[in-house]
């Protein structure tokens, strides 16, 4: 039952966790303490669910489903776009069907950041950062007038424009309150922050207490109008440290530690919380490093609770006092206060020492894969074209660092590393040294905060004199808009077959993901991007080698270059205000060039057929029908392990030559300037010809396929993915996709599923999902399977002439319920194995008996209009 909450004054309404749960709350994970307070407070049957939790203290799991309604939603520009063509055209069809299209308007605050667009197309000049934005203006004038349509004609709705950082860093700088007041029915409550993010790094939230968790667009568009997040009460895994960092290590390191340890484990559709004595000694900013890393090593959340480091970092970042002090007396008061020496009851738990942690890298193909920082050479000795490349001296060669990166709000929401990154810089250039001219140099901060207070400190002219000037205040490199790669590295790949690599501060190096010609990628601290840059090479031992030579002629290596911890300090002593935070957001915010931007203002969105941007989209209408049943399919793409959503639908440059590219230019757009996948996102005739056309996909059913290609089955025809699917729709024949371990892991696109229910396909049968994706699946309509453990891709040996005969009936899917799948093969043989439904709670099964989530929020919105 609620009770009062009185704090200088004010009288609240909380949710008395001590009471409701007596001693059994203090063995409870802090993330269930969290979801409680919030179950009790906005579910129907709260009884029910203090029994579920109070169970799970007991016994360690649960299959009992509880919704969570969030605060507030956080989107960025290429998540937020595809959703709001969704909401145009469902606002259509809602008017067409006679019903009101208003009624289409988020009921919870949404926030989008316009992060995703910015590219490196100059590097290296003091108008770097200038003429970017100018570019991403031009670029994408018509999409960010898209947003501001939605923004004039949607209510709890605001769009961040370009300029003002990357959203997770907006998200703990400026938006995140820890602890907030909520008004509802006209009762004043103090409650959690909490929130749920179109991008899966949103947990970076995380960081500084505040329950969040990554989600697929079509997940939050579900939250906007109304319906919560359905999940079983949640398995929680503890990591317990202990210990502290020791000097030289920093943020980074522990994140990919941890990632690395994590990836370890099982933690599909699982949360983590982190505690222990060592968690204490943790700063919110290397809290926040780690937290950010949570799809990386594969769960829900990476949770840090509430504790005095929250408040500081509040408080370092121009909160009030007040808030500060509300913020602990109501954390203490219902329960959710830190105690480093407590032990709660977890799932299982991992141990982690951190004085343990040694300075490391990743790659150089995904980020869990963890190497010594002197370790590069071997790394990449396996992915070399040719056993002696040809060696041409002051050229780029094997190993060359085509692009070095300080990007993503992973590792530069922290001051201390962009603080490390300049020290670097001025002592390289007090030696003389700069980076080779064939590599490609940015600095790209998720605030813009960090220009203030990196030229407080004096590092941002050191920063600039080795090429590492602020090129935007956006994702730019991590999210693969790295812009074109230096003239001499483009030629020694097309001359010599090079295999050049990237160094970047990002959380992701899969193949292709930062440039469309890198294969190869390590992740890395921002003082250790610099360190590469300067060498030009991974090719060497950077711990022992020398990095480069002085201007009076002596070798210089990282030891003479790397900063000491009380160096940090004594930076971020002169770094540090806590006036600069709103200030900067303030002035970003006053942006004249979008202020200036033209956008309409009617409730229905004015279609241009003639747009390449902005498309009505097909799956956004009524009563399109459920994808279930039983059938037959024929595999259209089968494919092994560790596919990413960055390999299903892309989201760097478009190529001219390729089908969306080709596309593009019949309508008129520039071939040099196509923009990138993620700006095209309001465009499903552009998307759907991308898909799974990264360079590094196989298709399984044939030899040498291109990629983005099937074989049509009884034709053996080699069709392009969509032709295949307009072919296989026209002969009334259904498809499905098999994949391997870890299908759909990375990013959050929502396009990934989108692009595959465009392709007609039914089902997807896999070894193993990842949460978000699976759920963007679900999303749309299409049925997630698990195949049998043992059985892959590999084994079943499909053909294009294979069929797969599913059984899944809608009136007997159930969460993980049994579905018969039959194999039979072009010979006639015919395999039977028993797949498991990949649905966790009843209302994803009701999401596929009605054929997607968008179909199900016009009918409910139509029957309330019917009803009135």
């Amino acid at each position: 039952m609620p009770t009062a909450f009185e704090f200088e004054g004010t009288r609240y309404k909380v949710i008395d966790l001590v009471a409701e749960a007596g001693d059994r709350l203090y063995r409870m994970p802090y993330i269930h303490r969290i979801l409680l307070e919030n179950v009790l407070r906005t579910a129907e049957d709260a009884q029910m669910a203090i029994q579920a939790f109070l169970e799970w203290v007991e016994t360690g799991g649960s299959d009992v489903e509880i919704p969570f309604l969030p605060n507030r939603v956080l989107m960025h520009d290429t998540t937020c776009g595809p959703a709001l063509v969704d909401i145009a055209g469902m606002r259509s069809a809602l008017a067409e069907a006679g019903g009101d299209p208003v009624l289409l308007n988020p009921v919870v605050p949404v926030d989008v950041s316009t992060d995703h667009s910015v590219a490196v197309d100059v590097f290296g000049t003091a108008s770097a950062r200038e003429r970017n934005v100018r570019r991403e203006y031009e670029r994408n004038a018509e999409r960010y007038s898209f947003m501001k349509w939605a923004t004039n004609t949607l209510a709890n709705f605001r769009v961040h424009p370009p300029g003002t950082g990357i959203m997770h860093t907006l998200n703990l700088e400026r938006l995140a309150t820890v602890a907030t007041a909520l008004e509802r029915d006209g009762v004043l409550w103090a409650v959690p922050d909490t929130l749920i993010g179109t991008d899966s790094h949103t947990p970076m939230i995380n960081g500084i207490g505040v329950l969040g968790w990554g989600v697929g667009g079509l997940e939050a568009e579900s939250v906007f109008f109304g319906m919560p997040v359905a999940l079983r009460v949640p398995d929680v895994v503890g990591v317990r440290m202990t210990g502290s960092l020791r000097e030289g290590v920093l943020a980074t390191d522990l994140a990919l530690v941890v990632t690395h340890l994590l990836r370890q484990s099982d933690l599909q559709d699982k949360f983590v919380e982190f505690y222990g004595p060592g968690v204490s000694n943790l700063t919110a900013g290397d809290r926040a490093v780690v937290a950010n890393m949570t799809p990386e090593f594969g769960a829900n959340s990476g949770y840090f609770p509430i504790d005095h480091q929250s408040i500081g970092y509040l408080a370092r970042t121009g909160r009030s006092r007040e808030h500060c002090a509300f913020v602990e007396a109501y954390a203490k008061r219902v329960g959710i206060w830190f105690d480093p020496n407590a032990t709660p009851r977890y799932s299982s738990t991992v141990e982690l020492d951190l004085a343990t942690v040694e300075a490391s890298l990743a790659g150089p193909r995904r980020p869990q894969d963890r190497i010594a920082i002197g370790d590069t050479r071997a790394a990449i000795a396996g992915m070399k074209r040719k056993a002696i490349a040809p060696l041409v001296e002051g050229e780029p060669n094997d190993g060359a660092v085509a692009i070095a990166a300080i990007t993503s709000c992973t590792n530069t929401s922290d001051p201390r590393l962009l603080i490390a990154a300049g020290l670097v810089a001025r002592k390289a250039r007090a030696f003389g040294l700069r980076p080779p001219r064939w590599v490609k140099t940015s600095t790209a901060p998720g605030s813009p905060t960090a220009e203030r207070y990196l030229r407080r400190a004096g590092l941002l002219d050191d920063l600039e004199a080795i090429g590492f000037g602020i090129v935007g205040y956006g994702c730019t490199t991590c999210i693969g808009n790295s812009g074109p790669l230096t003239e001499p590295v483009v030629s020694a790949i097309a001359e010599r077959d090079i295999l050049p690599v990237a160094v970047l501060s990002g959380n992701r190096n899969f193949p292709g993901r930062v440039h469309p010609q890198l294969e190869a990628g390590f992740l890395a601290s921002p003082p250790m991007v610099v360190a590469f840059a300067l060498a030009g090479s991974v090719e060497l031992d950077i711990i022992q080698d020398p990095i480069g030579i002085s201007a009076d002629g002596r070798p210089v290596t990282l030891k003479m270059l790397w900063p000491q911890a009380s160096e940090i300090d004594e930076a971020m002593t002169l770094a540090s205000s806590t006036s600069d935070f709103a200030p900067s957001y303030d002035a970003a915010e006053a942006s004249e060039a979008w202020k200036d931007l033209p956008a309409p203002t009617s409730t229905l969105f004015p279609w241009d057929e003639t747009s390449t941007y902005i498309r009505r989209p097909p799956f956004a209408n009524i009563g399109s029908g459920t994808r279930l049943g039983v059938y037959e399919a024929h595999p259209i793409l089968v494919v092994g392990d560790d596919i990413t959503t960055d390999h299903i639908s892309p989201a760097g440059a478009i190529p001219p030559t390729g089908d969306a590219g080709r596309h593009l230019i019949e309508r008129g757009e520039n071939p040099i300037d196509l923009n990138v996948f993620s700006s095209r996102r309001g465009n499903w005739e552009v998307m759907i010809r991308g898909l799974f056309t990264n360079k590094t996909v196989r298709n399984l059913i044939g030899e040498d396929i291109p990629p983005g290609s099937t074989i049509h089955a009884g034709t053996g025809e080699v069709l392009s993915l969509w032709e295949a699917a307009q072919r296989y729709k026209a002969e009334g024949r259904a498809t499905v996709i098999v994949a391997g371990e870890r299908y759909g892991m990375g990013s959050s696109r929502d396009w990934a599923a989108k692009g595959v229910a465009l392709l007609g396909v039914r089902a997807v049968l896999t070894s193993s999902f990842e949460r978000i994706h699976r759920w963007n699946l679900i999303g749309m309509g299409v049925l997630p399977l698990r195949l049998p453990t043992g059985t892959t891709p590999e084994t079943l040996g499909l053909s294009a002439d294979a069929t797969i005969i599913i059984e899944a009936d809608p009136s007997s899917i159930s969460p993980r319920a049994a579905i018969a799948v039959g194999i039979r093969h072009a010979d006639g043989s015919l395999v039977s194995l028993d797949a498991t439904a990949a649905i966790e709670t009843h209302a994803e099964v009701e999401i596929l008996r009605a054929g997607g989530v968008w179909p199900l929020i016009l009918e409910r919105l139509t029957k309330r209009r019917l009803s009135t």
